[in-house]
């Protein structure tokens, strides 16, 4: 059944991320990874609906991005690329004119390939120029991000946003009907207290020379934090620990939707709190900047997954943060119009009646957190990964679970789980794989159905890949599941972690 939405549908993930034998290996250029032409021939109209910020070619499928922050490029150790992989009526395809490979060393991309730069760690997908194809944002370390633009030859161009490096995020964060872009620069993840870091809202439409319709504050002015003495110093921008261009915590992964139903996106950020300890953090979206409120996961340990989709289809967007170092429970938080709470948010873990599988310490549930509808029944689903389970006697080889929502949310009724040793998964499970490791839910053969791609980053002596399992009306299906890595596409693969982003 088909249901009305006031916010985006899914997750713009993980994640908030997401294929057979190999096939031709696309060309590494003199001087390194070198810009890969796409030259994919429009295909039939597809049958789903995929949004723009997803079809980099406009043919009607969503593309598929992986990162592979780890990589050598142009012998340079973990300068990391991105590759992306463009969807069909079957699927995603590692053929040569079915991806391209970008790095700091491709040709158009500004920058060099730097050490330890991890090029790619993170990432976004959005129309940011209102032409009705998806543009990619790939964060850059302290050299900045990049934006590559959407055409009907796929994606092109490179396009420099200096200063902003960390964690780009996509959406209509002041609800104008157009979609901006909130940036974060680099900063410290270490010491006792989170450090400041620059940020800013670049509203939309942004040009292709990279210049945003304005910019706004990345908090409301009620959100500063650390006023000086004199608070017109703190509106001007001098001596505030949260100003109006700046916030504490460097963030390490976000995810966008709207959990009160006002037309504004909201983000939801891991970040650094000091101390060596991770936590949550909800921005709301608003007309004058973001405002703060509760999110499960506030102050915890470790970095689990965090997904934002509407499970119990009453028109708000849900989040759902996994299980973490101090609560190894999935907490799934309702949207209502006043937001998220925590008296509206509950959580559950493997007991879960209709669950197949058993709570072991250590499984890591949630350790990746996807979340749309999978089945096409106006319920969004929930993708976790569970890289710590153990299968059989085979320590952290790791699985991962597709758990339905329904008009009740999370019942656990029709949970489904697989690993590398279920019929029709490609490869074999081996210790320490952590197979689940990141997720992602889109419609790659556009069906109406979302796909999973999920990753193990450990994959091959920590090379790392990356599976694709198709969607229906059912759940998800093994049948024509693909899996490659980065050797597929012929680009670096050793050590390179492919897949610890997908999008």
């Amino acid at each position: 059944m088909s249901r009305a939405r006031r916010g985006p549908v899914g997750t713009r993930s993980i994640r908030s991320a997401r294929l057979t034998a190999p096939l031709a290996a696309a060309a590494l250029l003199a001087g390194g990874l070198g810009s890969l032409a796409l030259t994919a021939t429009p295909a039939a109209a597809a049958t789903g609906s995929v949004e723009a910020g997803d079809d980099f070619n406009g043919d009607g499928y969503a593309d598929l991005v992986v990162g592979a922050p780890d990589a050598t490029v142009s012998g340079a150790a973990k300068a990391g690329y991105v590759a992306v992989t463009y969807g069909s009526a079957d699927g995603v395809s590692t053929a040569h004119k079915n991806h391209k490979v970008i790095s700091r060393s491709s040709s158009g991309i500004p920058g060099a390939a730097i050490a330890k730069q991890r090029f790619g760690a993170t990432f976004t997908k959005a129309d940011l120029d209102r032409d009705g194809y998806g543009d990619l944002v790939i964060a850059g370390g302290e050299a900045g991000s990049v934006v590559l633009w959407g055409s009907s030859s796929g994606l092109t161009g490179g396009t420099k946003i200096a200063g902003y490096g960390s964690t780009p995020e996509a959406g209509d964060f002041d609800g104008d009907g157009k979609t901006d872009l909130a940036l974060f620069a680099t900063a410290s993840v270490h010491g006792d207290d989170p450090e400041g870091s620059p940020a800013t809202i670049w509203k939309g439409p942004i040009s292709r020379a990279g210049t945003p319709a304005s910019t706004m504050n990345i908090l409301d002015p009620s959100e500063w934090w650390g006023y000086p003495e004199d608070d017109e110093t703190c509106a001007t921008g001098g001596g505030c620990e949260d100003g109006p261009d700046s916030i504490t915590g460097p963030s390490r992964s976000g995810q966008v939707g709207d959990v009160n139903g006002d037309g504004k996106d909201d983000l939801v950020q891991w970040t650094y709190g000091g101390d060596g300890v991770w936590g949550n953090r909800i921005l709301y979206g608003n007309a004058s900047g973001f405002k703060r409120g509760f999110v499960p996961g506030d102050g915890t340990g470790g970095t689990p997954g965090t997904g934002i989709g509407d499970v119990n289809g009453d028109g708000y967007d849900d989040v759902v943060v996994g299980g973490d170092d101090w609560d190894p429970k999935v907490r799934v938080a309702y949207g209502s119009a006043s937001g998220l709470s925590e008296a509206n948010t509950k959580s559950f873990d493997q007991s879960l009646p209709g669950f197949p599988g058993a709570e072991e310490e250590g499984d890591g549930l949630g350790s990746a957190v996807s979340v749309a509808d999978v089945t096409g029944d106006g319920y969004a689903d929930i993708a976790l990964g569970i890289s710590g389970e153990d299968v059989g006697d085979v320590a952290d080889a790791g699985s991962f679970a597709l758990v339905p929502g329904g008009p009740s949310g999370v019942t656990g009724a029709g949970t489904q789980v697989f690993h590398q040793n279920t019929a029709g998964v490609p490869g074999a499970v081996e210790a320490g794989d952590a197979f689940g490791a990141a997720t992602a839910l889109l419609d790659v053969d556009g069906d109406g159905h979302r796909d999973l791609a999920v990753s193990s980053i450990a994959e091959n002596d920590q090379n790392g890949a990356v599976w694709v399992l198709r969607g229906a009306s059912t759940g998800l299906t093994t049948s024509g599941a693909k899996s490659f890595g980065g050797a597929d596409l012929g680009a670096p693969a050793t050590d390179a972690h492919f897949g610890a982003w997908l999008r």
